[in-house]
């Protein structure tokens, strides 16, 4: 299983046997509380977890993925979905996080895989794109 979340979009997808199954919002970290990208193997669950680091803020549904504490898990607040916003996790709808940690723990955790990309304004390949794109058109306009 493949959770790609998608740090320009504030999107995650859930992919299993190439089938895509999910996408939800989710607040990634908001200016100054990086979520990292990369891929990462989910290593530990819980259920119901509380933040030492975070006055005791419930993440309800947790799954970690980094060593330095970085989760996928529900929040309890919604109205940020969709933007960054978290302290580092990539925070989800509650509903889906219970959906996600079931499908986890189900195809388990060494068949499951993290990607992050993106950051905050667009991935490298984006950029690149884009800036060939107004690069040209700008050559374009001045002939």
């Amino acid at each position: 299983m493949i959770i790609t979340v998608n740090k320009v979009s504030q999107k995650l997808t859930v992919d299993l046997d190439g089938e895509q199954l999910y996408k939800w919002p989710v607040s990634t970290g908001a200016p100054g509380y990086d979520t990292p990208s990369g891929t990462f193997r989910p290593f530990r669950m819980e259920k119901e977890h509380f933040s030492k680091e975070w006055d005791d803020a419930p993440m309800p549904h947790s799954i970690f993925f980094t060593g330095d504490g970085h989760a996928l898990h529900g929040s309890y607040h919604v109205k940020s979905l969709g933007r960054r916003a978290s302290h580092g996790c990539v925070r989800i709808l509650p509903a889906n996080a219970a959906i996600l940690f079931a499908l986890v723990r189900k195809t388990g955790l060494s068949n499951t895989r993290v990607v992050i990309k993106g950051g905050f304004f667009a991935s490298s390949e984006e950029l690149g794109s884009e800036m060939k794109r107004k690069t040209d058109a700008l050559f374009n306009w001045l002939d």
